[in-house]
């Protein structure tokens, strides 16, 4: 049993890995230059590529979510020797989540610096919110059902829940406050992604057998 369990959550990995590079490879597929630009000279190439930065801004962006949340998933499935059926599901409800932050990536890229940025900031948090949820089912499942290695894990596992309780209630208000202030809160959701890159590095992993 023990060895089913192993092989289990090798296979859950590998395709969760696979979720996240092919994400994490969509982002780029919306930077380009529109086939119906005109372009002439270089000045015209030039002021194309110019066009392109919001694109490149939210990809930016995005591929920090996905590649921070693909480093966090690696390290709490490090602290889980087994599975169940609950724990699949919140952690496909998750991979959902990565899944989808393409879509709401490229509105950002198109609209972000547009009167209409409203509604590309208010799904793009909307989603992160979603995420947190995610983060805060495999959390609650994995000690709901004793699937930690040990206590040593059980302690990060919970601690890991309480961040995603915080990023809930955090990118919520964010999603709520774009309606009014869409540019500001985009600038708020990017340095939000800093503090999770510091908090990830300072934080020390308990590592298990």
């Amino acid at each position: 049993m023990a060895m089913h369990e192993s092989n289990l959550n090798i296979r859950l990995e590998a395709f969760c890995d696979g979720v996240f590079a092919i994400a994490i490879t969509l982002l780029v597929i919306d930077i380009k230059i529109p086939s119906t630009t005109e372009i002439r000279n270089t000045s015209d190439l030039w002021l194309a590529i110019k066009h392109t930065i919001p694109s490149v801004l939210a990809f930016l962006l995005s591929f920090a979510v996905i590649l921070i949340t693909w480093v966090n998933h690696h390290n709490n499935l490090r602290l889980i020797n087994k599975s169940n059926i609950s724990f699949l599901y919140a952690n496909g409800f998750l991979l959902l989540t990565v899944a989808f932050i393409p879509f709401p990536t490229s509105l950002l890229g198109e609209y972000l610096f547009t009167e209409e940025a409203s509604p590309p900031v208010i799904l793009y948090n909307g989603v992160l919110a979603l995420q947190a949820l995610g983060w805060i089912l495999i959390c609650g499942t994995a000690i709901k059902n004793g699937l930690g290695k040990n206590e040593k894990a059980n302690v990060v596992i919970r601690r890991n829940g309480r961040f995603g309780n915080f990023a809930f209630i955090l990118y919520s208000l964010l999603a709520v406050t774009a309606i009014w202030f869409p540019h500001a809160v985009a600038g708020i959701t990017a340095i939000t992604w800093i503090f999770w890159i510091i908090a990830g590095v300072l934080s020390k992993h308990i590592e298990t057998e």
